[in-house]
């Protein structure tokens, strides 16, 4: 008998070897406001602590870099996943958004629409999924810079970069290296950020805020 070598029958083949190579924790699926800046930082955490690219999924958003554009591509990229980028529909337990506040005027916007689909979304496993957005305020360097200065008032995120450049020279925008540049003090940003999460949340901007410590601290425990 001929050997069905169809493109349906080679995608579920793939797929069924990509679940035979995924591990025991959940799948989660990032998606960026930052086409390279924060891809390059996820995806130097996964290397770092070897989880398998089956479970953790980074992808920077192709519909916009504005707040609501990210949140949206979550979603439809979870939802209908992308067969050129091995991502399947559905095939994710947890899902983040990860964008900036700046000075975006569909931020709040984001943050609402991304608590709407918290655990409204089904899976291919038909379990609810957790959806959130991973806001900073004002910008992503802000974790950064938590890593050697306590950050405890409003900040413009020009200024945060400024500030960032003097810890770690030659940093800029897209460039990789930032998780190796600050990992030594990651302890102590991860205290820092979480005091600001104490007294505010991504909805206070402009308080200092990012959630980036969350979404860092799950990754580095999936390796226990």
């Amino acid at each position: 008998m001929a050997r069905d070598n169809s493109p349906r029958v080679r995608q579920r083949q793939q797929l069924e070897r990509q679940q035979g190579r995924r591990a025991s924790y959940d799948r989660i699926l990032i998606v960026s406001e930052g086409s390279k800046t924060e891809p390059l930082y996820f995806g130097d955490i996964r290397s770092s602590c070897r989880l398998h690219t089956a479970n953790v999924q980074v992808r920077p958003s192709e519909r916009g870099t504005a707040p609501i554009q990210v949140v949206q591509y979550a979603r439809d990229l979870f939802l209908n996943g992308d067969r050129h980028r091995n991502v399947q529909p559905r095939a994710f337990e947890q899902v983040y958004a990860v964008f900036d506040r700046d000075e975006h005027d569909s931020y709040f916007d984001a943050l609402r629409l991304a608590e709407s689909m918290d655990g409204a979304l089904l899976n291919d496993a038909k379990h609810r999924v957790k959806f959130a957005a991973i806001a900073s305020v004002p910008s992503f360097e802000l974790w950064l810079l938590l890593h050697f200065e306590d950050i405890r008032t409003a900040v413009h995120r020009d200024e945060v970069l400024q500030r960032l450049k003097r810890h770690v020279p030659g940093y800029s925008k897209g460039a990789g290296g930032a998780f190796a540049a600050t990992r030594e003090h990651l302890e102590t940003a991860t205290q820092r950020a979480r005091r600001l999460a104490a007294r505010y949340s991504s909805f206070d901007a402009p308080e200092p805020y990012t959630g980036v410590v969350e979404l860092v601290t799950l990754l580095i425990d999936l390796r226990h």
